[in-house]
């Protein structure tokens, strides 16, 4: 009775460890495919980033570091504060031409620092002192636009600045109240914006930077003639 049961035991265990075999030989298979799809990936992603081309003017420069910028000292350290340590690549060759005064059309993928590039080179422009609107900001949506506002204040932090949001939708008597009050920028959409300055709420005669977000979005949403009726308001050697 006992070799009968020995004879199955082995039996079992064989089959076990044929079994256990197969997994392993199973597992090694996976994972050598896992490891040569993540190679052919990263060759990919590699291959991908060698095809990646920045067009930028001929005479702008490439700089790396904000401290390279020369921005002001309390606008740098909103900058850090914010958790910004490099400049991205739109911010690298945009930022220094704004700040220069030159009318400048960026274009880069969501999510690459377009919104802080612009922000930062509006606050470098200001001056605070004067309680004034100096730079405008139209977006298309008032999301955006309120997204703008708290960049804009949170950057800005340590040079006292003002900046409202001028939106749709909102107190029409609260807008009142503070652009009477003074604000260094206005961020808001085409058509509130220029229903304020219509009311002359909104005085434009020290208005020297005019930014368009999501431009050729703006356009397509039909807000052409809204854009242009805001800009004949503007000081003619306004930078855009």
């Amino acid at each position: 009775m006992s070799l009968v049961l020995d004879y199955y035991l082995l039996k079992f265990l064989n089959s076990i460890a044929a079994k256990i075999d197969v997994y392993r030989l199973l597992l090694l298979l996976l994972f050598q495919t896992m490891a040569e799809r993540s190679e052919r990936r990263v060759q990919t992603m590699s291959q991908d980033l060698k095809n990646v081309e920045f067009e930028t003017s001929e005479d702008v420069d490439v700089t790396p570091t904000f401290d390279g910028m020369g921005l002001r000292e309390d606008l740098i350290r909103g900058i850090y504060a914010y958790g910004f340590e490099k400049p991205s690549a739109i911010q690298q060759r945009s930022i220094r031409p704004i700040v220069r005064g030159r009318d400048v059309i960026a274009q880069a993928q969501s999510g690459t620092g377009k919104t802080a590039t612009f922000a930062i080179s509006v606050l470098q422009s200001l001056d605070t002192q004067m309680r004034e609107t100096q730079a405008l900001v139209l977006s298309p949506t008032r999301e955006l636009a309120q997204q703008i506002q708290k960049v804009i204040l949170a950057l800005g932090d340590y040079m006292s600045v003002q900046c409202h949001a001028c939106i749709g939708g909102t107190n029409v008597g609260e807008d009142i109240r503070k652009l009477d009050y003074g604000q260094h920028v206005v961020s808001g959409t085409p058509g509130r914006v220029f229903d304020m300055i219509r009311r002359r709420n909104l005085r434009t005669r020290s208005i020297k930077l005019l930014v368009l977000d999501e431009a050729d979005e703006m356009l397509n949403k039909g807000f052409k003639e809204q854009i242009y009726d805001v800009y004949r308001y503007l000081p003619p050697a306004t930078q855009v």
